[in-house]
């Protein structure tokens, strides 16, 4: 254990928000679940960061993981337990991140319990996330990840097109944006949220387990979005060939998925989709 680290206990911790647990996973000796409101927000394993236990983890890593080689500059909107900056800490080396998390409790819980130092050139804000986007400097990230809940929603102030075009401002040209979002029957949430990224970036994706895609249940569905290009073809084949055997849908086939669905702005009477209560039992 890393020298200040106290070891992990099962239980609730009192935080900004509320409270959370930690579960211990009883078959993985340094697996641990964060969870609030009964509702599980990470996982992570103490010994080993490349193992993702959520699938729609495992499908943005999917992405990640066909991204130029290289390390890369990450701003992280929604901080939890820190799964995907671990994960690409320990894939890329060398990577730096920008962590904009607005409960400072949980940071302070995760920083001394699951073993936050270990991630090398890590920076967190305790701020909301349209705040600690702006204090981010233009065109100095490679990959966004906008994966931030309320419970199990996503906050629909970071859904809207005011604050897709400062997540471009902080992208650089070729950089990537992956959102994790929720939705269920019909995705109507996913259309909307699709038609406001497509109308700031230039070529947007969607990846998902199939019944996820084709609104036959609730579940997390992933978009992927560049000012540029993004590597679909690589993408499609990451996809289909992992643990979750997912689809990556794009171009004509992505316009006719959006079909009419209007962008989201600010100040718009959109509310996020909440799962139904046997989601998690």
């Amino acid at each position: 254990m890393a020298r200040g680290q106290r070891e992990p206990m099962p239980g609730m911790y009192p935080v900004t928000f509320g409270a959370v647990e930690l579960l211990r996973d009883l078959d993985r000796r340094d697996g641990w679940v964060l969870s609030k409101d009964g509702v599980p927000q990470s996982y992570v394993d103490l010994q080993d960061p490349t193992y993702l236990e959520f699938e729609y983890v495992q499908l943005m890593a999917d992405v990640i993981d066909v991204l130029p080689d290289g390390p890369l500059s990450c701003v992280h909107v929604g901080g939890g337990a820190c799964t995907i900056p671990r994960f690409v800490a320990a894939t890329r080396p060398g990577s730096r991140h920008i962590v904009i998390e607005p409960d400072g409790l949980l940071v302070d819980l995760v920083r001394e319990y699951l073993n936050l130092r270990s991630i090398p050139r890590l920076k967190v804000l305790v701020t909301g996330g349209r705040e600690g986007t702006a204090t981010v400097w233009d065109e100095s990230a490679d990959l966004v990840v906008l994966d931030a809940f309320a419970g199990a929603t996503m906050p629909v102030e970071l859904a809207t097109t005011e604050y897709m075009g400062d997540l471009a401002r902080v992208l650089r040209p070729t950089g990537t944006l992956l959102i994790n979002l929720a939705d269920g029957k019909g995705l109507p949430f996913t259309r909307r949220l699709l038609a406001t990224v497509a109308s700031t970036f230039g070529q947007v994706a969607l990846v998902a387990e199939p019944g996820v895609m084709r609104g036959r249940r609730f579940g997390n569905l992933i978009v992927a979005a560049s000012r540029t290009a993004l590597p679909l073809d690589l993408m499609t084949r990451q996809a289909a060939r992992g643990l979750t055997q997912a689809r990556c849908v794009h171009g004509e086939a992505l316009t006719n998925f959006i079909a009419g669905a209007a962008p989201i702005n600010d100040g718009d009477p959109v509310m996020a989709p909440a799962p139904p209560p046997a989601v998690f039992d």
